[in-house]
Parts: structure tokens; sequence; C-alpha cells
């Protein structure tokens, strides 16, 4: 495909993309803009049936390999080809290290870390069997900044952060491109969940809003335009890139309004 050819409302036309966590969030932001532009998208989640249409549903556990390998077979199935995988399901963790017993720790890794190598690696056959193949993995600005109370989640995405650079060099060679988008906070259901796990939601909201220089959290759709600009034939000639959309959070220093 041509990017001097592609208009951003057909620029996706006759690919297959699979987004992960695909039902609410950034998930379902991403899915209905990579429909919007022609893709033919799959959610694959853990309530697939709230994927609305177009969107074709999928029941998935990215923490269970069998249920990830089964969905992938699913996809082949019934759509013969997969081009583009966003791995954006993920969990959150609130606490410091004292705060996290060892069970948490798994799981949480095995969801935000191991998850995204599991969907990778039973993509990537598919992947490589396409003229236009592209991962797209959800960081965090909490990969590279320390967050208070953000011990185990900002691991998990150093890890991805790492993961992504990882799978970028093995697979640029097989046409594969892998990049990474690093939200700020985003004003999702995801973060409203982990709100409640504060003393006073209310004001930790206002103190995430005031934290981006811009003044407010980041918009799901704001990040799904990065991600479908990573995904797509826009952005050939670009992998192994965390792309920051984050409010400035990572390299802006305002002073106090």
């Amino acid at each position: 495909m041509s990017t001097t050819e592609s208009t951003p409302a057909g620029e996706l036309s006759g690919l297959v993309a699979a987004v992960t966590g695909g039902a609410s969030g950034i998930g379902l932001a991403t899915a209905q803009l990579l429909a919007s532009r022609g893709a033919q998208v799959v959610v694959l989640d853990l309530n697939p049936q709230d994927a609305p249409a177009p969107l074709v549903g999928i029941a998935c556990n990215v923490g269970d390999r069998a249920s990830v390998t089964d969905a992938i077979r699913e996809i082949e199935s019934r759509f013969g080809a997969l081009d583009i995988v966003v791995n954006n399901a993920g969990i959150s963790a609130i606490g410091t290290v004292e705060d996290n017993d060892d069970d948490e720790w798994a799981r949480v890794l095995n969801v935000n870390v191991v998850g995204m190598a599991r969907v990778s690696a039973a993509a990537l056959p598919l992947l490589r069997a396409s003229s236009h193949a592209a991962i797209v993995n959800v960081c965090s600005i909490a990969a590279l900044n320390g967050m208070p109370q953000r011990a185990l989640y900002g691991a998990t995405k150093g890890g991805v952060l790492a993961l992504t650079f990882a799978m970028a060099t093995d697979h640029v060679r097989e046409g594969v491109r892998v990049n990474c988008v690093s939200p700020g906070t985003v004003a999702t259901p995801f973060v409203d969940r982990m709100l409640q796990n504060f003393a006073d939601p209310v004001a930790e909201r206002k103190a995430l809003d005031e934290r981006q220089a811009i003044g407010r959290m980041v918009s799901p759709e704001e990040v799904a335009h990065a991600i479908a600009y990573l995904a797509s034939p826009a952005a050939a000639s670009t992998t192994g890139t965390a792309l920051d959309v984050d409010g400035g959070v990572t390299h802006l220093r305002v002073r106090p309004r």
C-alpha cells in the first residue's frame, strides 16, 4: 500500500487489526479509530460482548496462554490474516514495594508484561505473512518517571518499554515493526477504578489533573490517534520508538500557576 495514495479515512483498508482490552477506555477508542480508517478490527477482551459494531469481539484472557492461542486461531479462521496488533490490556497496582505481596507481583506482571509477550508470540506467524505488520504496545510514563504509590505498576511498564525495544530488534528484518505509546494519566474507567483505592478519590483525581502541564488528564482519543499513527503505513519507517502522549509530564517543568 502506498502511503502517498492513502487517505486517513481509508489508509487501513484491507488490513486486520487486533486490540487487546479493546472493549473500554484506550482500547475501545483505538479499536473504533482503526475501524473508521478502514481496518477490520477484532477486540480481544474478557468482555467481548461489550465491543460495539462494527468491531468483532473475541473472548481472550491475555494472562492465559491457551486463551491467547485460541483467540489468535479464531482470527486466522475467520479473517485469514492479521496485520496489526495493539497490546493494550493491562491492570493497575497501587502501593510501595511493602504493600504488594508475591502473588500480586506475579499477577500484575503476568498480565502487563508476559501478556504482551504471549499475544505477540501467538500473532507473529500471521504478522510475518503480512506486507504491513505492526505491533503497538501501550506503555506508560511510569516506565521512566518515579510515580508515587506505583512501584509494581511502574516496574511492569518499565518491562513493557524494554520488551518493545527487544521485539523491535528481533523482528525488524522480518518486516514487523514494534513501537509503544506512553500515555500520561488517562481519563478512563481504568483510572476511575484505581482512584477508589485511595482514601480521598476526589483529591487524588485533582492531583492527577494538575500533574500534567496541560492541566488535565489525557483523553483516550488522544492516545488512540498516537497508536493509529504508529500502526499505519504513514509510520513505515518507524520502529523501536516510544511515543509520549503525556501532557508534558516527562519533559516539561512548568512553573506553578
